[in-house]
C-alpha cells in the first residue's frame, strides 16, 4: 500500500551505486527510512530533491519485511539553502538532528517534535550561529520527551535557572531577545552536558562544534 505524507530529511546515504537511504522526521509517522532507487543516476526523478534539511510531500510503498520503505514520490516544499551559506548554522542543524534520532523510535508519531526541529530550521537563518539556540533546542526536546531536568535541584546559579525555564516556554522569535554573558553560556552548556550524558549515556556527536567550542 503507498502511503503519503511529508517530512523533513535528516540523513542522506548512498545505500548502491545508483540509490540512496533517505531518513525523515515526519508528524503522523514519526521518523521513517525509505530508499530511494536510482536517485543517484543522471536522469532520475528524485535529482535535486533529495538533501539535508529539505522540505517535501512524498509517498512511499511500505516493506513487509523490513522498516526500509520505498520511496515513489517527493515533491519539494522548501529547501532551506541558507543553512548552506554559513557552516556554523549547518553544525548546529546536523547535531539536532542526530539528537532527534538518538532520542526518538522509529515509526512513532511525533508531531511536537517535528515542529521543534521545523521552528529551529526557520530561527537559525535569523541571527548568527550561537549556543543559545542549541541550549533551548534541547531543553525543549527533553520537555517533549518528558525528561524535563528539575532545576530546583541542580547547582544552578539564579540567572542561569530563569534562563533554563525560558527556553523551554519560550517560543523562538522571543529567544532572540536573551542575552547570555559568557559565565551563564559556560554554566549551562556543562549543567546540560551532564545532564544529557547522565539520561542518554552519550551525547551525540558535533555538540562542541555546535555550540562553536571546538
Amino acid at each position: 500500500m503507498t502511503e503519503s505524507t511529508s517530512g523533513i530529511i535528516l540523513r542522506v546515504r548512498p545505500l548502491t551505486e545508483t540509490s540512496l537511504i533517505v531518513h525523515w522526521l515526519t508528524p503522523e509517522l514519526g521518523r521513517i527510512a525509505t530508499v530511494a532507487k536510482g536517485a543517484r543516476r543522471p536522469k532520475s526523478s528524485f535529482r535535486g530533491k533529495l538533501d539535508l534539511f529539505y522540505e517535501a510531500d512524498f509517498s512511499f510503498q511500505r516493506s513487509r519485511r523490513s522498516e526500509l520503505h520505498a520511496l515513489r514520490e517527493v515533491s519539494l516544499r522548501g529547501t532551506n539553502e541558507t543553512l548552506r551559506t554559513e557552516l556554523g548554522r549547518l553544525q548546529q542543524a546536523c547535531y539536532a538532528a542526530a539528537l532527534v534520532e538518538q532520542t526518538t523510535e522509529t515509526e512513532t508519531p511525533l508531531p511536537a517534535v517535528f515542529e521543534l526541529m521545523a521552528g529551529l530550521l526557520r530561527q537559525l537563518p535569523q541571527q548568527p550561529p550561537q549556543p543559545l539556540a542549541i541550549f533551548a533546542f534541547e531543553m525543549k526536546l527533553l520537555h517533549e520527551l518528558g525528561q524535563s531536568p528539575d532545576l530546583a535541584e541542580g547547582k544552578l546559579t539564579p540567572g542561569a535557572r530563569k534562563i533554563l525555564e525560558e527556553l523551554t516556554l519560550k517560543n523562538w522569535p522571543a529567544l532572540l531577545r536573551l542575552k547570555l554573558s559568557a559565565p551563564q553560556t559556560r554554566e549551562i552548556q556543562q549543567f546540560l552536558h551532564g545532564f544529557l550524558i547522565w539520561h542518554l549515556g552519550k551525547i551525540p556527536g558535533g555538540r562542541n562544534a555546535a555550540l562553536a567550542t571546538d
